[in-house]
């Protein structure tokens, strides 16, 4: 087997975010047994984005995540998940009322300057994917002031809704699979509502629609 090692049957290996599918003989993507990655999706060990500014709940300090993606084989994924919230312009939102879909969640404050880096590639992806019948939504997450919010959405032309959550409540509901530092992270939910993949740190257009392609399969190892 060529482009990763077999290790105790586990093939191992990376792809960097910025690879599409085209690139995997050079760098595959990280493969794991499912059990192993259902494991990772309860553990908050990853970071990406921290600051601290006053007001804003981000700053200019960040540290970069190590961009390892994740796919949860179907028969190893967790219960559906149970989130709701409200949107930036004011909108009730229920995960539920999706399902028979497959969601992106994405994870972003307008603080964080690695979510403004990938906010072009999601929305291009969100719109690329609308024939599959796959749904965007964000999580505005320590953003204070739902103004500068908004106003990230309107620069980066951001046409999907996003929860507000500066208090925390929709990432709880999330499993532990975004750990208290991760911003940006990006999650693939699939038709029956459970997380079934995660990519750490900033992501691409070709990425997300590999991934997203990969769940709608029903594959069960990248």
């Amino acid at each position: 087997m060529t482009g990763g090692r077999m290790t105790g049957g586990r093939l191992t290996g990376r792809r960097r975010p910025g690879q599409s599918r085209k690139d995997r003989h050079d760098h595959p993507r990280v493969a794991v047994t499912p059990v192993v990655l259902a494991l990772a999706l309860c553990l908050p060990v990853l970071t990406a984005c921290t600051g601290s500014s006053a007001g804003t709940g981000g700053g200019s300090n960040f540290v970069s995540g190590d961009g390892t993606i994740t796919l949860v084989a179907p028969d190893k994924r967790q219960q559906p998940v149970d989130l709701r919230g409200t949107t930036l312009e004011g909108t009730p939102f229920d995960l539920a009322a999706l399902r028979g879909k497959v969601v992106v969640l994405n994870v972003w404050g307008s603080w964080c300057a690695p979510c403004r880096k990938e906010a072009p590639d999601l929305q291009a992806a969100s719109v690329a994917l609308k024939t599959k019948n796959v749904e965007f939504v964000g999580i505005n997450t320590a953003d204070k002031d739902p103004a500068q919010a908004l106003a990230f959405q309107k620069t980066f032309g951001v046409s999907y809704p996003s929860i507000s959550d500066d208090g925390g409540t929709a990432l709880l509901s999330l499993r532990g699979a975004v750990p208290p530092n991760g911003i940006p992270t990006t999650l693939v939910v699939d038709a029956q509502g459970r997380i079934a993949a995660r990519i750490s740190s900033t992501t691409t257009r070709a990425t997300l629609i590999d991934l997203v392609d990969d769940v709608i399969a029903g594959k069960a190892a990248l």
